[in-house]
């Protein structure tokens, strides 16, 4: 059985115990240092200002509610966790615990929000080799991978998890599959189940995979881009109002708020030094504070969807994000953004109608940060989220990603892209 947590490097960590003792891991929990919330992508460890350290303890308590048994790995189940204090309080440093409290304000400010992440990923060799040669989007690569692409879907299928769409992506080797949305937590949980299932087929198909913002230096590398829609009264916020594309005032007042904290919502959303690989003019990224209807250049796209379906099917997709992030602190950042402007009102800029970069300097749209100290320091000065996020979990995180700035200072961009390649 395992259980697992993901840490602000955004590596996913766990602890398993047989069958047998799940009942008391489920009453007792399982102990588990502190100190993984100041470990750096390369396991290297550093310390923050409540954080670090060999001293304490803390128990993973899985949730019942997700216990999944794994279908491409027979004889093992899968559980997200907790992390609480040996006390039975919650651990300050919990992304899981942050995502739910998030959610839950938002909640009782009237939003229901729905969530899902888009998941790309790499599938080749040891060397980077990709483990098809069919173009981008093409249908040479299902063909090429046609059992792999069976077994994938079939375990899935198997785990309860509702695949929407899969395709072959743009760069060499890389694929994507869509999930149904569920509520903020579940929806990180399910990214996690949904990137270890993709990990067990690949393996057993002899086949690497690589969810890294960036897997070979100068490719298009992964994005894990957030889709979300918000509801109140079984209302879907973002149609059948009188803004743009048919936005209510409250949908309108959440995207503009969103829109505002891009650059802090990029520290969660895109973390890593390879993150910035990436996020990069003209390779639909979206490195500008922009939004747009359908725009993908723009890092707040709004998804209208087909007409006699938006009332259902509209939403906004997040793209300043990649395969690096930790989900339960992206949706907790996203919530908590929503809890806190819920009851405002706020209008959206004009859209941009265009691929920014092609826009005159005094026209183009602010870029994102450039890096993870600049992206970061956006992080801090936001008057939202380091509340939020509380200051014990705000100042690990940061930790970590300026010491992972620290560790790559001096490395070129082929050498950060080996280093995270089979990391995430």
């Amino acid at each position: 059985m395992a259980l697992t947590f993901v840490d602000n490097a955004g590596v996913t960590r766990v602890k398993t115990v047989p069958i047998g003792r799940f009942g008391h891991a489920a009453a007792w929990g399982v102990g588990v240092s502190p100190v993984f919330d100041v470990f750096l992508l390369d396991d290297s460890i550093t310390t923050s200002r409540h954080i670090g350290g060999p001293v304490g303890d803390l128990r993973l308590y899985p949730d019942l509610d997700r216990f999944t048994v794994l279908a491409a790995q027979p004889g093992w189940a899968w559980a997200p966790a907790d992390r609480l204090t040996q006390e039975g309080a919650p651990h300050p440093g919990c992304q899981r615990t942050f995502a739910r409290t998030s959610a839950e304000h938002a909640r009782k400010r009237g939003v229901d929000l729905r969530m899902a992440f888009e998941v790309e990923w790499f599938v080749g060799t040891d060397d980077a080799s990709p483990a098809c040669q069919g173009p981008a989007y093409g249908m040479n690569r299902v063909v090429e991978l046609s059992s792999y692409v069976d077994s994938l879907l079939a375990a899935l299928d198997a785990q309860d998890v509702p695949v929407e769409q899969f395709h072959p992506e743009y760069a060499p080797g890389q694929l994507e599959i869509s999930v149904g949305a569920d509520d903020p937590v579940a929806a990180a949980d399910r990214h996690v189940l949904v990137r270890q299932t993709i990990r067990a087929v690949s393996q057993s198909f002899g086949h690497r995979v690589s969810f890294a913002p960036v897997v070979v230096a100068g490719q298009v590398g992964n994005g894990q881009h957030l889709h979300l829609s918000a509801w109140s009264h079984g209302r879907n916020l973002f149609s059948g109002g009188d803004g743009p594309y048919g936005l209510t005032a409250r949908g309108e007042t959440i995207l503009a708020g969103l829109l505002d904290r891009l650059s802090a919502l990029t520290a969660i959303g895109a973390p890593s030094v390879a993150s910035y690989l990436r996020l990069v003019p003209q390779h639909w990224a979206a490195p500008y504070r922009c939004w747009g209807r359908e725009n993908r250049e723009a890092a707040l796209r709004l998804v209208t969807g087909s007409a006699g379906e938006r009332d259902t099917a509209a939403n906004a997709e997040l793209k300043c994000c990649d395969g690096a992030a930790n989900p339960y602190l992206l949706v907790g950042a996203v919530a908590a953004v929503v809890a806190g402007i819920a009851d405002g009102e706020r209008r959206l800029p004009p859209e941009v109608l265009v691929d920014p970069a092609l826009l005159p300097d005094a026209e183009r749209p602010p870029r994102l940060p450039r890096g993870v100290e600049e992206a970061v320091e956006a992080l801090r000065r936001d008057d939202l989220l380091p509340e939020a996020l509380g200051e014990p979990l705000l100042e690990a995180f940061c930790a970590v990603r300026r010491a992972e700035a620290e560790l790559f200072r001096n490395a070129d961009p082929a050498a950060i892209a080996e280093a995270g390649r089979w990391r995430y």
